[in-house]
């Protein structure tokens, strides 16, 4: 395995942004840059050896300072929606960017973790690069000063792991994702309708409008939501689904029949045509399935064109709007606990 550095331009307020590659004896490779702490390539070789990039992203840094749908990004503090765009702890409210009608998505698309330039660390011995960066006491409205790293690591049996560790000095919300794309034939392979994917969950969050969680886990058996055997992902993606017309297809949270806090396959997707299957595996309660409804038409990497479900998302957190239901488990350290989550992307 190697590491490499290099350039990747410089942003809009003049700061120089790094790609780093970590290339594996598997023939896999991941390029991540200092810039958003984003995931920018993920090649990974089929059976044969064939490689391919399987996630969407950019050629250029200045495309990444715009990346309206975050491809690749680490969102932070919180990832997803929160309702009313607030929340409290211990009786004291904190606003947040009211971003999206009326509500709050993936904290701030101006200020977020997405946007931030990150101190790198290359770990050698590891096969990984570690971001770390320091979030000020009432960042984007998010209570105490919070040292957070995320730490890209290749693993030697094709897969890539995405490490979460974390500290505030007050009782703060914490609960980062990353939000990838994936297309396993390639990013710019096209729809992402006919892979075969399978969702260990016995339930999901209902959504209102807005896409924010009611609080109620409903059961997926009898409806489109029913992932608990593989099967194709476009087979119901239209159908007459109250859950699924609100928000244009599959954007929704399930709850996770594995055990908080262990981590374990949660998902898996198959693409027979491509002849790649993807794992997904955490510790956390909840995987966010979007299949990519809202991607708007452009130009992604090498002039690839992407457009709607060309790509879906698996993001990895505590439930949305948890923080406002009491019900769900909670994404609320107290000063001085460690924040701590793994997530694992595994090829095969």
């Amino acid at each position: 395995m190697s590491i490499s550095k290099r350039e990747f331009g410089v942003t809009k307020d003049g700061k120089q942004a790094h790609l780093y590659t970590i290339t594996g004896e598997n023939g896999m490779e991941a390029t991540v840059t200092d810039f958003g702490a984003i995931l920018v390539n993920l090649v990974v070789p089929d059976a044969n050896g064939v490689k391919k990039d399987l996630v969407l992203g950019y050629d250029s840094l200045a495309e990444y300072e715009e990346n309206g749908c975050y491809f690749g990004s680490t969102i932070g503090r919180s990832a997803n929606r929160i309702g009313g765009a607030s929340f409290e702890i211990d009786g004291t409210k904190y606003q947040l960017a009211a971003n999206e009608n009326g509500n709050n998505l993936h904290t701030d698309y101006y200020h977020g973790f997405h946007k931030v330039m990150w101190t790198a660390e290359v770990l050698d011995q590891e096969q990984a690069v570690k971001f770390s960066c320091v979030s000020p006491d009432g960042e984007n409205g998010f209570p105490g000063t919070l040292k957070i790293s995320v730490t890209y690591t290749l693993l030697p049996d094709m897969g890539i792991q995405i490490t979460y560790d974390g500290v505030s000095d007050k009782k703060t919300l914490i609960n980062l994702t990353n939000h990838s794309y994936f297309n396993l034939g390639g990013h710019d392979a096209g729809s992402i309708e006919d892979e075969y994917m399978t969702i260990y969950a016995d339930g999901f969050a209902e959504i209102r409008k807005g896409a924010i969680p009611t609080g109620k886990i409903l059961p997926v058996e009898g409806t489109p939501m029913d992932f608990r055997t593989a099967r194709r992902i476009g087979d119901e993606i239209d159908a007459e689904y109250e859950q699924l017309t609100m928000v244009q297809g599959y954007d929704h949270n399930w709850a996770l029949n594995t055990a908080y806090g262990k981590v374990e396959k949660i998902v898996q997707v198959e693409d027979k045509k491509a002849g790649r299957t993807m794992e997904v595996w955490t510790d956390l309660p909840g995987v966010q399935f979007y299949a990519g409804n809202c991607i708007t038409p452009q130009t992604g990497k090498g002039g690839a064109r992407y457009d709607k479900r060309c790509a879906l998302c698996l993001e990895t957190q505590y439930f949305p709007n948890s923080i406002n239901i009491p019900e769900f488990i909670q994404p609320v350290f107290e000063a001085g606990q460690p924040y701590h989550t793994v997530t694992v992307y595994r090829f095969r």
